[in-house]
This record gives C-alpha cells, structure tokens and sequence, in this order.
C-alpha cells in the first residue's frame, strides 16, 4: 500500500461528492419545486441506491470502459439519494409562516429559496452530503474491479494472494478515512446548526 492509492482514493471520493453535490441539490430543489417531478425524481434515486454497487459500475464500465471516469460517475449516482432526499425533506420543512411572512415582504419564489429557505434547510442538506460522504468512502472500495485504483486494490490483491496482513492494512487504513471523514463533518454540522438554529 503506497500513500499515491490512498490519494487516488480521497480523489475519486472527492470528485464524485462534488458532483453528488452540484447534481443532488438541483434535484432536490425541483423535487421540492414540482409535485409532478418530485415521485419521479426520488424515485430515480432510491432505485439506484438499491443497484448493488459493483453491478452499477459493471454496466457503467460497460459504456465508458474501465478506469476513474467509471468510478465517479458510479459513486456519483450511489450517493445521490441522500443529497436529494434531504434537500427536499430540509425545504419542506421549512416553517410555512416563515415562507408566508417572505412572500408578504415581495419576495420572489427563487429569492425566498436563496435567502430564506436555503439557509434554514441547510444543516439537514449538509447532513445528507455528510452521508454521502462516508458511503463513497466505502463504495469506493470496488474501483479496483474497474480499473480504477485507489484502498481496493490492495485489498483485492491480498484476497488473491490470501494475505492476511495486506487484506488488514487496507482494511484498516479504509476505516480509518470513514471515520475520520464522518468526524470531520460532524464537527461541521454541529456548528452548521448552531448558525442556523433558530433564535
């Protein structure tokens, strides 16, 4: 195990969380927006949180070929649930007189939703990247099946092997970021409610 497969691991896990977050807020947000898009959209993300993961980036593969790409996209579409379904739960339940009071004062729908809504649901929003977070971590570990590097390679290579020691150290080390991972967020979320809570 070398520090560049541990750093291919944070890479894939932080590029495919960058785009859970750009693609499973939007979605959210029109799920909250629109009743017709709405069962439709969480739909499409629990049905994909069900594919089990190595069969997702099989067909993935399938298209794109093996490599990182694959691995993105897969832990991309994995981790979408919780982004989407929490920005949607977060903005609904967002207190109605607040949202009646900002409407009173003028305020337009997309103005209500950045500077009133957005800020409330938030802390429930960040908690679900929090989650996606620590599942990708996880996940991540079938990139070596694809090609795409990264813990689950060391892993992979000591189940062939069977060597103990190798299978432990990558185990372990994959651990470790889950937790540290989760921790890091924690902390942030904690404070994310604090700012926001209400006073």
């Amino acid at each position: 195990m070398t520090a560049r497969m541990i750093l291919e691991h944070f890479a894939m896990v932080g590029a495919a969380l960058a785009l859970t977050i750009l693609l499973g807020v939007p979605l959210g947000v029109l799920a909250y927006f629109y009743e017709r898009a709405r069962r439709p959209i969480l739909w499409l993300a629990e049905l994909l949180q069900t594919v089990p993961a190595l069969a997702l980036l099989g067909m993935i593969m399938v298209f794109l070929g093996a490599g990182k790409p694959t691995v993105v996209i897969g832990l991309l579409l994995y981790s979408l649930l919780p982004v989407v379904q929490n920005t949607y739960v977060g903005l609904s339940d967002v207190d109605p007189a607040i949202k009646e009071v900002a409407q009173g004062m003028g305020m337009t729908r997309l103005y209500r939703l950045a500077r009133v809504e957005m800020p409330i649901a938030f802390p429930l929003i960040f908690a679900g990247i929090r989650i996606a977070a620590v599942t990708a971590v996880g996940t991540a570990v079938f990139a070596a099946f694809v090609g795409g590097g990264g813990l689950g390679s060391v892993i992979y290579r000591g189940i062939r092997i069977a060597n103990m020691s190798m299978i432990l150290s990558g185990t372990l080390v994959l651990v470790a970021m889950a937790i540290g991972c989760d921790g890091i967020m924690a902390l942030l979320e904690r404070k994310l409610r604090r700012r926001f809570a209400p006073r």
